[in-house]
């Protein structure tokens, strides 16, 4: 089952998008829809909204009264959170209760509104975040709700910046056009991302390999990153890291995302494999070894995952804390960080490889290197990162 979690601000175009998701076959849990059903009438969820903020919230029959609750929290932080601390576990248990209930081979689509304010995204598979510019959300909310221009403004003002939620998605989905132009985006979407993803999750493979291409450097990349580490560590409680050319700021690479998850032993590696391929990240099978720079002849085992995701190639490396190979990692990084010369002449040489022979024909220069990265550790007092 794939876990797709949809989002964007008030005015966006949000249900738009999950109505012609589920015209394509998507399960749609949708949270405003939970929120109402667990405050209906004679709900332990009605009972404990009155008990916080008095009879004044129930209209004439019995039912909540959304208006006049909506007017005692608009603006009241404190009175805000009192209110999701009633409302959000019970929609996060009957959403966790609906998707269990679904085929094993869904796509699921969690339509939550504060998905970024509660700190959801990373138990998801996938986020998709819906924008549009404020002058669209702006008139649509006056066309949808009677809202005047500065009362639409202050309900956008009150939520996550546009910023933070493009922070938070693995997809952004423009809305300002037409309904034909968004159901085509949405039509691609599903066929060449959704529908792949779902299958390679259910059958514990990796997304085929990208041609070997070196682009230019992506100033998304660390944020791309940390959605995915952000995943990985909800799977495991082992420090992980964002490594190789894609964690250099400046250094053309290939558009695969490299990360290193911190073992104390292969043991727990491969007890983390189940969570892991859960998560999106299928173990590749057969044995895999890093070679232990400094020491001739020497090389030290790993476990390797990739990414079941065909929107997004990753490697994710699994080695052993301690390790040369896990040292390896962290030090080049860091020291490729930390000395523009040395980062472009890697850059020269990547632009110059040929792609039949890329990972082999680096080998000498990293064996080059890995002297002169030493030689910096010592000048630097460079020591290991901190675990993250």
């Amino acid at each position: 089952m794939l876990k797709v979690g949809l989002t964007g601000g008030i005015g966006a175009g949000k249900s738009a998008v999950s109505t012609r998701l589920a015209a394509l076959g998507a399960v749609i849990i949708d949270s405003d829809v939970l929120a109402r059903e667990v405050v209906a009438a004679g709900t332990e969820g009605l009972a404990e909204v009155v008990a916080a903020f008095g009879d004044g919230v129930l209209g004439p029959d019995g039912s909540l009264d959304r208006p006049a609750l909506g007017a005692m929290v608009f603006g009241d932080d404190e009175a805000r959170h009192r209110l999701e601390k009633i409302i959000h576990p019970r929609v996060r248990a009957r959403a966790t209760e609906l998707a269990t209930a679904a085929p094993g081979d869904a796509i699921v689509v969690h339509d939550v509104p504060l998905l970024v304010e509660t700190g959801q995204a990373s138990s998801y598979h996938l986020v998709l975040v819906v924008t549009a510019s404020e002058a669209t959300r702006v008139r649509r909310l006056a066309e949808t709700r009677g809202m005047t221009a500065d009362q639409a403004r202050s309900r956008i003002a009150a939520q996550a910046t546009d910023e933070t939620r493009a922070a938070a998605a693995d997809v952004l989905i423009p809305n300002d056009g037409t309904l034909d132009g968004l159901g085509s985006l949405l039509s691609r979407l599903w066929q060449d991302r959704l529908v792949p993803f779902e299958e390679n999750l259910r059958r514990h493979r990796a997304a085929p390999a990208p041609e070997i291409r070196v682009v230019p450097p992506d100033p998304t990349w660390p944020a791309q990153a940390d959605r995915l580490l952000a995943r990985i560590r909800r799977a495991s409680s082992a420090a992980a890291h964002h490594i190789g050319s894609t964690s250099v700021p400046g250094l053309p690479a290939k558009d695969v995302i490299d990360l290193m998850l911190a073992v104390d032993s292969l043991d727990e590696a491969d007890a983390l494999a189940g969570r892991l391929e859960e998560a999106g990240f299928p173990r590749q099978p057969g044995e895999w070894w890093d070679n232990a720079r400094g020491l001739p002849g020497q090389t030290w085992p790993k476990r390797f995952h990739n990414s079941a995701d065909p929107g997004r190639p990753v490697n994710l490396h699994v080695r052993v804390t301690g390790s040369p190979g896990w040292r390896f990692a962290l030090l080049m990084r860091d020291h490729l960080r930390a000395d523009p010369a040395a980062r472009d002449e890697y850059a020269a040489l990547k632009a110059a490889l040929d792609p039949s022979s890329y990972a082999d024909d680096k080998e000498p220069w990293f064996d080059q290197e890995a002297v002169a990265a030493e030689a910096w550790a010592v000048d630097t007092g460079w020591k290991m990162p901190r675990p993250a």
